[in-house]
């Protein structure tokens, strides 16, 4: 639909709120919705459930813990008249051996493996690939598919949307008239994925031949080989690797990927999975006026990652993090939810990907329903304790109590924040009370690298350690939203004191952030 015609008011309608995911608010009913003033019971119970599955572990480690303080405190004496007693009570000696047999066993076949993460690397693109703002609009001028009207939009878009001067678009649309190819595209794709992947392996002195499972997550782009067949064929992995790859599972699907690698490094022993997460742009970039459509133009930039995740207890000794829990939410069973980010052609049959008015709305949801159901596994018990309280008296009691709103600060040392636009930050800083320093590695990403989907958590983790701030025990939450529509947590916990990687994305610049963000 040509955006200086008559279009209809829908498409006014989509525009504006999907404006407002950015920062252009034009009305306060299209912020994130106040989501943790009403919860929802069932998502409690699913949380508590959790919980209550890993009640075995709970009980038999401080009673072990408490007979071996008892036994620690018997002298010889105690011990003779022990012996003496167990001579005479020979059935109590089996049933007891028994159950600690028993128990022991059972404890030891169900207890989930520990997942390390080894080292990441996040890929940084040539400067030759910036796009400053006034050469990104002067180019979208100059390629003659934008009339003054989209040119205005997307001006207004990304003067608001929290990008610096230094983010990256791919090599193509750097050309005039842009060459959006499909062997442009798969350019783009090694260019990220194996520069991200030579990183990994020189941090980590690996071989690729040690690499046992392979996850590879792009939405919009996926040929045919896979792009995790041109990761097989490039490292020349081994001929029994366990490659997947996972597409159109929008921004969250990072988190995603690596709950299906922790899943199989559940039954794979002593083994290395690499999680690669990226975007491509080329082949995506939207050259139709249909406001609607055009924000990811303004938004998504250059980006990827690859993550070393292990299974093996002497990588304990070197990895930073032991992942914690993952919670994922789907609300695809909902028709607005399931359309609200759609891949479609506008009425020009020229292709994008569009914003619901309801992207906001739907996203305070899906947030809701997943942090009601991680809360119950990272809470300290107090928090808990207030926050089931005040639930039940709610749903029972009185419609009038407001729900206790939990403090994650206190579950919580460090946030990532899916860097997809400034107000979806704004939202979250403001409901989750958060201070500006939890939020400002999400904020600062989108500043230097705009929102590269579903690895911008990782920059976000690389930014926290390039600033020092990462310390034995401290725990991160990664939170990222998607098309389909999905909110999915990652928590991790630091093994030590965290250092930041060789060849960090950061390491040029990091003394130059935080920087104030232009409202």
């Amino acid at each position: 639909m040509d955006g200086g015609s008559g279009g209809g008011q829908s498409q006014e309608t989509a525009s504006s709120a999907a404006a407002a995911t950015v920062g252009v608010r034009i009305h306060h009913g299209r912020s994130l919705p106040d989501f943790l003033q009403s919860v929802n019971l069932k998502y409690v119970k699913l949380g508590y459930h959790y919980l209550i599955s890993h009640l075995l572990t709970l009980c038999l480690i401080p009673s072990m813990i408490i007979v071996i303080i008892e036994a620690s405190q018997m002298d010889h004496n105690d011990l003779r008249q022990l012996w003496l007693h167990l001579r005479y009570n020979l059935a109590s000696v089996v049933v007891c051996s028994a159950f600690l047999v028993f128990g022991s066993t059972v404890y030891i076949m169900t207890r989930p493996r520990p997942v390390y993460l080894v080292d990441y690397s996040c890929y940084r693109a040539p400067d030759r690939l910036k796009a400053p703002f006034q050469t990104f609009m002067e180019h979208s001028r100059l390629t003659g598919d934008f009339d003054e009207s989209s040119l205005e939009f997307q001006r207004k878009i990304l003067e608001r949307s929290g990008l610096g001067d230094d983010t990256y678009v791919p090599e193509a649309m750097h050309f005039l008239p842009p060459t959006p190819s499909i062997q442009a595209a798969r350019e783009e794709a090694e260019q990220v994925m194996y520069g991200a992947l030579d990183n990994l392996f020189a941090y980590t002195n690996l071989k690729p031949k040690d690499i046992g499972i392979l996850v590879v997550n792009c939405s919009l782009f996926n040929p045919t080989p896979s792009l995790s067949a041109m990761i097989v064929n490039k490292y020349k992995l081994r001929g029994n690797v366990r490659s997947f790859n996972l597409g159109g599972m929008g921004c969250s699907a990072g988190v995603i990927a690596v709950d299906l690698a922790k899943d199989l490094l559940q039954v794979h022993r002593n083994t290395y999975a690499i999680v690669v997460s990226t975007e491509n742009i080329t082949q995506n970039w939207y050259f139709g006026n249909k406001k609607s459509m055009l924000i990811p133009n303004c938004l998504f930039r250059v980006g990827g990652a690859a993550v070393l995740l292990s299974n093996k207890t002497g990588d304990k000794a070197r990895a930073k993090y032991k992942l914690v829990h993952v919670v994922r939410t789907h609300k695809g069973s909902d028709d607005k939810a399931f359309r609200c980010v759609y891949q479609e052609q506008d009425d020009a049959g020229k292709t994008g990907v569009s914003l619901s008015k309801d992207l906001m709305a739907i996203a305070g949801g899906a947030l809701k329903t997943n942090i009601t159901t991680l809360g119950p596994l990272v809470l300290p018990i107090s928090e808990q304790l207030l926050f089931f309280a005040k639930l039940i008296l709610k749903k029972f009691l009185s419609k009038n109590v407001k729900p206790y709103i939990p403090d994650f600060k206190l579950a919580f040392d460090h946030f990532c924040i899916h860097a997809g636009g400034r107000a979806v930050i704004d939202e979250l800083e403001k409901n989750l009370q958060l201070m500006p320093v939890h939020v400002e590695a999400s904020r600062m990403t989108l500043h230097r690298f705009g929102n590269t989907s579903s690895s911008s958590i990782w920059y976000e983790l690389a930014y926290i350690e390039a600033k020092g701030r990462m310390r034995r025990g401290h725990r991160v939450w990664q939170i990222a939203f998607g098309s389909g529509f999905k909110c999915n947590s990652a928590v991790w916990e630091a093994i030590r004191n965290v250092k930041t990687s060789r060849n960090s994305p950061w390491a040029d610049c990091i003394d130059k952030y935080p920087v104030e963000v232009v409202s």
